[in-house]
């Protein structure tokens, strides 16, 4: 099969949703589909073979983060060639309804279309202002994918129709690393893994617990893993238990890997603007038990606290003590291991791909809303 994909952020900024395409493209080439992603993506980004850059993207505020995205008439222009072009027996669009390649790939696509939703709100402005363009858009679609009962609801509620449930996907054994000595405590490792300036994946409710944390094992060290401004983060950290904190800043997927695995403890004190929650799934995939928010994607993933631990959402008080009793409970962290072992084989690509293969083949089978009376970009 050839299958066009499109990606609606900057392929040079990645993120969940460019690693999710990049790992299932790979898993499609690797059984024998063709594949071309196309992407927002500056001259200097590198790329691999199979994406096409669309362009210099914009940065707008999107979700409690930051989206950088393509949009309007020249980008529209590149989408049409890119389509035409591809010959595609099928177009993959993620994220169709932010303002980017996806949307306006829905608009144009004349072949069968399939979307994925990853994004789960309980409001978005944006969506309930555009309803109608929306959802006479996305009758376009032969089909709709939702990584998490969040994303799911998310369509319910504001766009009308439903999805089929596929959850995002990792190659679960590419997590089996051996642990780092310079990376572990004497006392245990903590790690946390996310942009360390975006405030709504909670370092700073991490560091908040950390003296207390830090107090009770002095022994122990945190790993704290991406990209931003680390000397605010820094600064907010008492002397006495600074030096038991390492930044990695941005690190790649084999020392992600290697820092999980090093980890007695992987912490997710994420406060909002998750639908599902891949970090876990890798954590659990390394053998790191976890503790994590009580958000609904966090706590689906973690099977209502049997895969591991739940807190109150921005509760640094509360994530202290959960992190130092875990610590100090070497049997409950196996248990969590040896349940978490077996519940993240469900995730691996070998599983994930088949299943949105089915979904194609299906509607390949069906044909395409394409066939009927073509949508056209405004004003044209």
């Amino acid at each position: 099969m050839n299958i066009g994909i499109v990606c609606p952020y900057s392929w040079g900024v990645p993120g969940g949703v460019q690693f999710h395409i990049r790992d299932f493209s790979e898993e499609l080439m690797a059984r024998g589909h063709t594949v071309s992603v196309l992407a927002p993506g500056g001259e200097d980004d590198d790329v691999p073979p199979y994406v096409v850059k669309a362009g210099r993207p914009v940065s707008i505020p999107y979700n409690g983060s930051v989206a950088r995205v393509l949009f309007g008439p020249r980008a529209a222009a590149r989408v049409r060639r890119w389509l035409s072009d591809g010959k595609f027996d099928l177009v993959h669009i993620h994220e169709p309804e932010t303002l980017s390649l996806g949307l306006l790939a829905t608009w144009l696509a004349d072949v069968p279309a399939v979307a994925t939703f990853h994004q789960g709100s309980k409001r978005s402005r944006v969506l309930s202002a555009g309803h109608g363009i929306l959802q006479s858009t996305l009758e376009k679609l032969s089909a709709r994918i939702a990584v998490s009962d969040e994303a799911r609801r998310t369509i319910v509620q504001h766009l009308g129709g439903d999805a089929v449930l596929i959850p995002n996907g990792l190659y679960v054994d590419r997590f089996t690393a051996p642990p780092r000595p310079e990376w572990q405590g004497a006392g245990g490792t903590f790690s946390f893994l996310g942009r360390v300036d975006e405030p709504r994946k909670g370092l700073p409710v991490l560091l908040g617990a950390w003296p207390a944390i830090h107090t009770a094992h002095p022994d122990a060290r945190l790993l704290v893993a991406g990209p931003g401004d680390v000397d605010e983060a820094r600064r907010s950290i008492p002397a006495e238990h600074r030096d038991a904190v390492t930044f990695l800043g941005a690190i790649s997927d084999d020392d992600k890997a290697a820092m999980l695995a090093s980890s007695d403890v992987y912490i997710a004190p994420h406060t909002g603007g998750e639908s599902f929650g891949i970090v876990i799934v890798e954590a659990m995939a390394a053998g790191a038990p976890v503790v994590a928010s009580d958000l609904v994607a966090f706590r689906a993933v973690l099977d209502d606290g049997r895969l591991g631990a739940l807190v109150p959402i921005g509760d640094s008080e509360s994530l202290a003590t959960e992190a130092i009793a875990l610590l100090g409970d070497p049997q409950r962290r196996q248990r969590y291991r040896d349940a978490a072992s077996v519940a993240v084989r469900r995730y691996d690509w070998s599983e994930i791909a088949t299943e949105v293969l089915a979904v194609y083949e299906m509607v390949m089978a069906a044909g395409s809303p394409a066939d009927g009376p073509r949508f056209r970009l405004p004003g044209r």
